[in-house]
Formats: C-alpha cells, structure tokens, sequence
C-alpha cells in the first residue's frame, strides 16, 4: 500500500494552481438580475398595514443586498402601527352606550 515518502504521488501535489478545480483560469460570478418573485399580497383591511406589507415589492427591483432595508424598514413600520393598536385608547372618549 502506497505511503507517505515511498514515492507514489498522493494526489495532493497534483492539486494545480490552488485554484478551485485544478484551474488556473479565474471564473467569474454573474448573478442573475434582480427580478419580482411574483409573490401576492393579500389585503388585510387595515390601512397602515397593508402600506408597510405594499412596500416589501420595492424589494422586487433591487438586487439581494438592497433588500435588508426594505424588509427592516417595513418591519420597523409594521411594528409602530401594531404597537399603536395596543395604545390605550384616547381617555375623552366616552364608552358608555
């Protein structure tokens, strides 16, 4: 059985230039361009929410690395609406029927 020192090549010399695949071409990478994902969005009923969620098609145009601020500014937006509905109701108003 072939060893370290006994001569026989053990593949790893024989690597090439170091490249991925024995290459020593550069590849290059060319992503495909940005594109909408035809994703639907259903309407919720509520105003403001269905603004923040109408934003997310911005994101569409943009390549991958645009996207994180769409989606943290419809998430920051979607929050602050949602969080508004929990506030206690304005107190001048008067419950009773």
């Amino acid at each position: 059985m072939p060893g370290p020192g006994d001569g026989e090549p053990s593949g790893e010399e024989d690597a090439g230039s170091g490249a991925p695949g024995g290459s020593a071409r550069e590849e290059t990478y060319d992503p495909a361009a940005p594109a909408p994902l035809g994703v639907e969005r259903a309407a919720t009923g509520h105003a403001g929410v269905d603004a923040h969620l109408e934003r997310l098609a911005d994101a569409d145009h943009l390549p991958a690395d645009g996207h994180l601020e769409v989606y943290e500014d419809v998430h920051r937006g979607l929050r602050d609406t949602l969080t508004a509905l929990d506030a206690r109701p304005d107190e001048s108003h008067d419950h009773r029927s």
